[in-house]
C-alpha cells in the first residue's frame, strides 16, 4: 500500500495569486503531476487541508480541474483556509470509499487495504487555529477501539509545538493532550499525517510518529523559538509518500522539480 500525501496547495481562482503574490496554481499542477508520474503508483492520495486560499465554489472547481488527471482514490481533509460545506459539495463525488461519517464535521474512516485511514477535523470555522472537541475525540476513540487494523491518523493542524512561534499561535490549541492520551492507549496507530506548517517536521507523539508534510507552493520559513521575523520562504516544495512494507509505515519526502532525472554511479 503506497499511500501519496500532498498538503497546503492553496489553490486560488483562476488568475488570482496567494497572497498576491504566489502563483500557488501553477505550483499545484506541477505538484500534482509529479504525484500523477509516479513509478509505482500510489494507491491513495490523502490532502491534507488547505486545499484552496479562499474558501469559494470557483476556488473548489479549479482545484478540481487540476485533480482531473489523477486517477486514484482521493482522501481530502478540511483545512483553516477551507469551507466545510463548499469542500463536501465540490468532494460529493470524487472522494474514495469511506464510513463513519461524524455528523457536522468533515471527519470519517477508510479502508486502504492492509491500512486504516482516520480523517480528523480540526477547523474552527474563521479562525486559523485549530481544536479538537470531545465530540471529535470521542468518534477517534471508538473507531480506534473496534478495528486494531494498523491505523493512519489525519489531520491539518499538527498537534504537537513545532518552536515556530506565529504558527504554533495558531497550531492546535484545543484537544492536543487528550489526543495524545488516545493515541497512546491504542498501539495500531502507525503515525499521525498533518499539513499547516509548510514544512517537513516529525516527532515522538504518543508512542507513534506524527509528521508534518511540505506545501506544494511556498514553505513557512524556519524560524525557530523567535529567531527572526516570521514570514514564508520560496524554498523547494514537496509532497511525502508512505509505503506500507514489512509491517512497517516507510515515509518519504519527496522534492517537487526538474533535476535533471536519475543518473547513474560512475
Amino acid at each position: 500500500m503506497l499511500i501519496a500525501q500532498v498538503s497546503d496547495l492553496h489553490v486560488c481562482a483562476p488568475g488570482q495569486l496567494a497572497n498576491g503574490v504566489v502563483d500557488t496554481n501553477a505550483m499545484a499542477r506541477e505538484g500534482l503531476r509529479a504525484v500523477a508520474a509516479l513509478q509505482p503508483r500510489p494507491d491513495a492520495l490523502l490532502l491534507t487541508g488547505d486545499l484552496v486560499e479562499a474558501g469559494g465554489a470557483d476556488s473548489y472547481a479549479h482545484l478540481l480541474e487540476l485533480l482531473a488527471p489523477i486517477d486514484l482514490p482521493l482522501y481530502p481533509l478540511a483545512g483553516n483556509h477551507d469551507e466545510r460545506a463548499s469542500l463536501a459539495e465540490a468532494f460529493a463525488g470524487r472522494i474514495g470509499p469511506h464510513s463513519a461519517r461524524l455528523p457536522g464535521f468533515w471527519q470519517y474512516a477508510a479502508a486502504l487495504g492492509p491500512l486504516r485511514l482516520l480523517a480528523l477535523d480540526t477547523v474552527v470555522p474563521m479562525e486559523g487555529h485549530g481544536a479538537l472537541c470531545a465530540r471529535r475525540l470521542d468518534w477517534l476513540d471508538q473507531r480506534l477501539a473496534e478495528d486494531a487494523t494498523p491505523t493512519v491518523i489525519a489531520m491539518h493542524h499538527p498537534p504537537f509545538a513545532t518552536c515556530i512561534g506565529h504558527m504554533d499561535e495558531m497550531g492546535l490549541l484545543e484537544g492536543a493532550e487528550a489526543l495524545e492520551a488516545i493515541v497512546r492507549r491504542h498501539g495500531q496507530v502507525q503515525a499521525i499525517l498533518c499539513g499547516h506548517l509548510h514544512r517537513s517536521i516529525q516527532v515522538r507523539f504518543g508512542g507513534t510518529v506524527a509528521m508534518v508534510c511540505p506545501s506544494t507552493a511556498h514553505q513557512i520559513a524556519l524560524n525557530l523559538l523567535g529567531s527572526s521575523a516570521d514570514g514564508y520562504v520560496m524554498e523547494t516544495p514537496g509532497f511525502q509518500l508512505h509505503l506500507w512494507h514489512g509491517g512497517r509505515l516507510v515515509s518519504h519526502t519527496a522534492p517537487i522539480g526538474d533535476f535533471g532525472g536519475t543518473k547513474p554511479f560512475a
